[in-house]
């Protein structure tokens, strides 16, 4: 919840974009408050939300400045909460979507507003302007002194953020600095149209992993072939060494045996001597007939069989 004194805010606004149960506006005498609500699983969930209370505080004072952003937000929470009809017209979509400040960004993180949402309503949001402080002086000037005396006297009465944000407000709107798009699209477009977004970011994705996964592969494939290259040299002593390996008994022996023996088989079918390295494959199988464990981890490398 925010609350805001009504000076800064209007209830007309804010009735544009917070009308359902997600988002909603609460009313008191003197002040408005703006209600944002997920209905999500508390697992987890509160105790992420004290870290984060402190990032989202500035959004008040944005909104008490005129950004709309925050409220925006709300009304496409409310559209992914599916409390808003499919055939409701967006309210007006602020500047500035594009590239949210850090307290609206974890705003919405922590309200879990969908990503691709964001990004589609984004793309009306006409960019922000760069405020122009150079004429802020000039704009100051020309506000009735009976005006600036009464601000003045609020200031010295404690009431400094409040004019700070009520002046901020009046600038940007004088400078044309919080312009909105007109509402064009209604929540059924956007949430399709989110949904389209989405579709095709995890077809990228899956496309990009399939080529990296193929990179992989070569890759693997090549150090592989460099490795037959390798053993090729070295034939003979390969057959001797698993040998001995066997010998031992020891079963992590027998692995490393068997990878061998594998790689051998691997260097006889692309020399095509596949025939030569099963007959004497068999004999050294049909030598050790007598370890089951062996025999076992032959079997599951899919090694030739005794017939």
């Amino acid at each position: 919840m925010f609350r805001l004194p009504r000076e800064v805010l209007d209830t007309e606004t804010v009735d544009l974009y917070c009308y359902t149960d997600a988002a909603s506006l609460l009313e008191t005498k003197d002040h408005l408050i703006v209600s944002l609500y997920a209905d999500r699983d508390p697992d987890d969930y509160w105790e992420e939300a004290a870290g984060r209370l402190a990032a989202m505080v500035q959004a008040r004072s944005d909104l008490a400045a005129g950004d709309l952003r925050l409220l925006y937000m709300g009304w496409l929470l409310a559209v992914q909460s599916d409390d808003v009809d499919d055939a409701d017209t967006e309210p007006p979509v602020p500047a500035g979507m594009r590239e949210l400040s850090a307290p609206l960004r974890a705003l919405a993180d922590f309200l879990d507003i969908d990503q691709d949402l964001l990004a589609v309503a984004a793309e009306a949001s006409p960019d922000t302007r760069d405020e122009d402080h150079g004429g802020l002086a000039d704009w100051i000037a020309s506000l009735q002194a009976k005006e600036k005396d009464a601000l003045l006297a609020r200031v010295l009465s404690g009431e400094g953020a409040a004019v700070q944000a009520l002046l901020s407000r009046r600038f940007r709107r004088a400078c044309g600095g919080n312009e909105a798009a007109a509402a064009t699209r209604t929540a059924a477009e956007l949430w399709k149209a989110a949904g389209d977004r989405k579709a095709a970011r995890e077809n990228v994705e899956e496309e990009r992993q399939r080529e990296q996964q193929a990179r992989e592969a070569e890759a693997k494939a090549a150090a592989y072939a460099r490795h037959l290259d390798d053993l090729a040299t070295r034939q003979e002593a390969a057959w001797e060494q698993a040998g001995t390996l066997i010998e031992t008994k020891n079963p992590r022996d027998y692995d490393v045996a068997v990878t061998l023996l594998s790689d051998l088989r691997a260097l006889a079918e692309r020399r095509g001597e596949t025939a030569a390295f099963t007959s004497r494959f068999l004999a050294l199988r049909e030598q050790h007939q007598r370890k089951p464990s062996l025999q076992e981890r032959f079997d599951k490398a899919g090694l030739p069989r005794l017939a």
